[in-house]
Formats: structure tokens, sequence, C-alpha cells
């Protein structure tokens, strides 16, 4: 591996650099300035029609057919500045979950309307024709006060959504907010990272407060993580929002065996199977695991449906990068080549026999003696960066909690009870919102006990916990209990088994 890029000592010329170069700002992986609300050029006022009007075709159950009938196919020509092509994809890829998930039933097939201006709109990006994370939270919001910071929660909105609700603008906003919190350690980690080979007190030093900082930025980010509940109710996200932002891939058993026909006309298109939005793929969250050297590695229920004759798919983090735009995703290829904080906190460290055997004068062993002590308060500050990042995927898990499983349980025993709606139905609830049964694979089912039936409530419990997937089609349960497990162990010098 060549060795990574030497970027700027300055803060002024660093952050340049990192924007330049990386598209990381001030505000972390949220672009400098807003993101466009309109595309200046009327020529694509069908696009934007279509934006405006997506809540409405949605509950009405038209959607479909306005597209097939009134969406021309428009050229991207005249997308100029980078700001359009955002907004053109923001507006194509909800357009896109808009019409797989918004019939009665999914549709397998999307039209070239949205399929041929779609592809040409990712490939200039260099992201996946899906509605990503970069689509539905990064370059989709707007604020409601003049100079508030992005990190305003309060001052958020979102631009597009798929119902209309202020819950579904709030879910994303915290998002939008939670990123802006990572503008100011972004650089700070960077250049104790960049300190690292000195291996002095001053690196020591370095790393122990920029260490500090991190786990400051990791506490905001959970406290504006704790604020979900505030204006997003967990019903209306798991039946009228989760629906749209589900994927094509590992669809089969939602009517999506194949994912979906991007029909580009003519005869040609392509099969795609592709993973829904999740905060699975915000640069943030994997910064963090790099910068603390935490690794992640490929579950049993991230490809349940994967045959065993086919080979192996990457880990779910090292997978969704695909899904992040460009610059960031070489941006943390670039922060990966550093040298590792982890490895330097939790080096072996001399002992104060072996200090004083040595042949040096009163001087240097007192400086010896000295950087002994900073890096033991390194080392436990590592550690206790690691135990703050695993607290934030506790939170994490708490609102999977909320948002998905107890609804879920909620959902099922109406439907056992005979008073909810069954699968595939549709119905109209809270202000008009279509609520639909969430599309779900069941992967990596336990087996039963050869009735059948998997016995017992416990059984039953873990059974109905390991079926619900994420919108990004992975396990949800236990891969982020494992993904919080192996932050912990992140912090340890050697591999320790954690218990269940």
């Amino acid at each position: 591996m060549s060795p990574p890029e030497h970027a700027p000592q300055s803060p002024a010329a660093l952050a340049s650099w990192l924007e330049s170069k990386y598209s990381v700002t001030p505000n972390g992986f949220l672009p400098s300035a807003e993101p466009l609300a309109v595309l200046p050029n009327t020529y694509y006022q069908p696009w934007e029609t279509l934006a405006s009007s997506l809540p409405k075709l949605l509950q009405n159950n038209t959607f479909r057919a306005h597209v097939d009938a009134e969406l021309p196919v428009l050229s991207t020509s005249r997308l100029q500045a980078e700001q359009e092509w955002r907004r053109a994809y923001l507006i194509l890829t909800f357009a896109t979950h808009a019409y797989i998930w918004g019939g009665d039933k999914p549709s397998e097939h999307l039209p070239p309307q949205i399929t041929v201006p779609l592809l040409e709109v990712s490939k200039h990006l260099d992201l996946p024709p899906a509605a990503t994370y970069a689509a539905t939270n990064l370059w989709n919001f707007r604020t409601t006060a003049e100079g508030a910071p992005f990190s305003d929660l309060d001052a958020i909105e979102s631009l597009v959504t798929f119902t209309g609700t202020p819950d579904e603008s709030w879910f994303y906003a915290v998002s939008v907010a939670l990123e802006c919190e990572g503008g100011n350690v972004i650089p700070v980690m960077i250049s104790a990272m960049n300190a690292i080979p000195n291996n002095d007190l001053a690196a020591c030093r370095q790393n122990i407060a920029a260490l500090h900082k991190l786990m400051a930025c990791i506490r905001r980010v959970g406290d504006i993580l704790d604020r979900m509940h505030e204006r997003c109710g967990p019903d209306v996200f798991y039946h009228a929002i989760r629906p749209f932002l589900a994927g094509s891939k590992n669809m089969a058993d939602a009517g999506l065996p194949r994912g979906v026909l991007y029909d580009q006309g003519d005869g040609k298109g392509d099969w795609l199977g592709l993973r829904g939005g999740s905060n699975g793929q915000s640069s943030l969250i994997q910064f963090f695991d790099i910068v603390l050297g935490v690794e992640h590695k490929a579950t049993e229920n991230q490809n349940s449906d994967l045959k065993k004759h086919e080979d192996k798919e990457l880990p779910f983090h090292e997978e969704v990068r695909a899904y992040m735009p460009g610059p960031h995703r070489r941006f943390l290829e670039y922060v990966r080549s550093l040298p590792s904080i982890r490895d330097f906190a939790l080096q072996p460290m001399e002992t104060d026999e072996a200090i004083g055997e040595r042949d040096d004068d009163d001087e240097e062993e007192e400086e010896d003696h000295e950087l002994m002590a900073e890096r033991g308060l390194l080392r436990s500050t590592f550690t206790r960066a690691t135990r703050v990042l695993a607290g934030l995927r506790n939170k994490h898990l708490q609102i999977v909690a909320r948002y998905i499983i107890l609804p879920s349980r909620r959902q099922q025993q109406q439907v056992r009870a005979g008073l909810g709606q069954q699968p595939g139905q549709r119905n109209i609830g809270l202000a008009g919102v279509a609520w639909r049964e969430p599309p779900q694979n069941p992967v990596a089912i336990p087996k039963d006990d050869g009735d059948g039936v998997a016995g017992g409530g416990q059984r039953k419990r873990r059974m109905s916990e390991t079926q619900l997937t994420g919108t990004g089609g992975t396990a949800l349960m236990p891969f982020l209990k494992q993904v919080r497990d192996e932050t912990v162990r992140a912090g340890r010098p050697d591999e320790v088994e954690i218990e269940a």
C-alpha cells in the first residue's frame, strides 16, 4: 500500500484541503451551504411538480399512473452545478422508491421516465440509483431560520418526503443535525493521526486531547438521537415511512425475487438489487469506527439469501461504502491509510523497572517516566472512547426496539386477533397517510423443533426479532448487537469474547 497523502498541518489549510479533495466541509459530510431547493431551469419543472405532489399521489394511489401517463423522459444535459445534480438525484431516487413501493403490490419494473435520467445522474455522482442516505438526508434539507447552523435540529426541515408528515421530516432532520456535529472533530482526528509516527510525548498528548473531543462529539450525536421521539411517532415511522425506504435487495419474500428491472426503453434494461437507505451509510459513523480501529465482520444474518456455492459478500460496513458519495468513500479510504490510534494507544508499555535498568541520565529517565504515564492515560482514554461509541450504539438499539420491534409485535398481535390489516392489505390512517405492511425478508429464521412451530414464548420472541430486517436489507437486532460488541472489543488489547 502506498503511503497516505500528506495533509496540510495548519487548521485553515487542512479544512480547505478536506473540502476540495473529499467534499468534507466545516459541516462534516453535509454540504457547506444548504442544498438546492428547486432546479433553476424550468425544463425540469415536471420533476419538481412530481416531488411536490409525491405525498398526495401516494395517498391517492395514483403515483404510478401519473408517472406512466404524464412524466416525460428528460435529458440531464441541462444540469450544470453540482448542487443541481444532487437535487435531480434526490427527486429521482424518491420517485424510484415511490414507484416500487407505492402501490398495492411492489413493482418490479421501473419505467424509462425515471430510469434513463436517474442512471445518468447516479453515474455523475458515483452513487447507486436508489434512495441512499445521501439522498434522504445529506442533500434533503433546508433551514427555517436565517443563519441557523445545520446542527440546530429545531431549524431543519426536509425538502422532499414520501408522506408529507412532520414525522418524516423530523426523522431525516435528526440525521442532518447529527452529521453536522462531525464537522469540527474530523480535522482534529486527522491531525492527531498524522502525529502518531512521532511516537513522542507531544503525539500522546495530542491524541489524548483529540479523543476527548471525539467523545464530546459522539455524546452530542447521542443527545440529538435521543430527540427522535419528540416529533416522530413509532407507528407513523413503521407503517407509513419505513416501507418506502426499503431497497430491492434481499426482498424475494416481499415480491421482488429478481430485484427491479431498470427499464431504459427500446428493450434495454438491467435487473438491479440495491439496498435501501439506512444510517449504516453514514460516513460520519464509519469515520468514528475507523479512527477507533473498530473492525466489523460479515454476519450469517447479513446475506441469508446467498446460496452456499456463491462467493461471500463483503461485510455490511464495507459494502455500503458503495452507497456513499464518491468523495466521501475515498475520504474513508484515506483515513484507513493513516497511522492507527488504536495501535498507538494499546501498544505494550515499558515498566518502571525496565526504564530504571537503562543507562540514562536522570533527565532522560524522568522524561521516560512522563512518557509512560502519558501512554497509560492515552490507553485509558482510548478505551473510554470506544465505550462512548458503544453507548451511542446502545441508543440506536433502543430506537430500533421502539420504532421497529415494538410496532412489529403490535401488528402481529392485531393480525392474530383479527383486528389489524392482513399482510398485503392497504388502509388509510393518521390524517390520510397510507399505511402499509412494511416489506420484510425472513432472514436467518431459527429452525423449528420439527413441527413447524418454534416452541416457547422466549423462542417466539427471538424468532420475531431475528426475522426483522432493516431498510438496508440486513437482519436488525443480531446485527446491531454484534456491531456494538465489536465496538467494545476495539478498546481491548486482546480479542476477548463478549458474553451475550
